[in-house]
Parts: C-alpha cells; sequence; structure tokens
C-alpha cells in the first residue's frame, strides 16, 4: 500500500515543497511545532528509517544541510534542530 509520504511525493496529496532531488523531498509540516518546521523524507519507501541504503541514510544529511541553513538564516532561532520520527505514518 502505498504511503502518505510517496502521495505526497507524487503529488496526490498536496504540500509546500521546499527542496526536492531524486532521492529526497523536503515540505513544510502541515502541524509545524514551531516556524520553519520541514520534513526532509527519503523518495524510497521504507517501514523503518534505518533501515533505508547507505547511500539515503548518509544522503540524507547532506540534502538537509541547506535547507537548515537557509531556515536559520529566515527564522529567528538559536539552532535549528534534528529528529528521526514518524511512528504515527
Amino acid at each position: 500500500m502505498t504511503s502518505l509520504f510517496t502521495k505526497i511525493i507524487n503529488g496526490d496529496i498536496p504540500s509546500h515543497r521546499i527542496d526536492e532531488d531524486d532521492l529526497f523531498y523536503a515540505f513544510l509540516d502541515i502541524r509545524p511545532i514551531s516556524p520553519g518546521h520541514t520534513l526532509v523524507i527519503p523518495k524510497q519507501e521504507v517501514d523503518h528509517f534505518y533501515d533505508m541504503e547507505d547511500h539515503y541514510l548518509s544522503g540524507i544529511l547532506k540534502f538537509a544541510q541547506p535547507i537548515v541553513k537557509a531556515i536559520e538564516a529566515v527564522v529567528p532561532c538559536e539552532r535549528v534542530g534534528s529528529m528521526v520520527a514518524g511512528l504515527e505514518v
């Protein structure tokens, strides 16, 4: 069954896209914890984050880095944190 995230990536569910490449998709959360709350997801469907192939695991941080820098530049905050979550998806 297609996941919610795959439906977002495919455009079946609308999202406010921040960035995208062949492997990853970044978009604003519809229920943000704070301003700039952005989700960065792999385009590969996996049940558990740490089951991703190695190039996805290492690549997701490189993909997220310029997004973090952009958020820090426009959102008044001391720092931007990152976390692995999504138990309800």
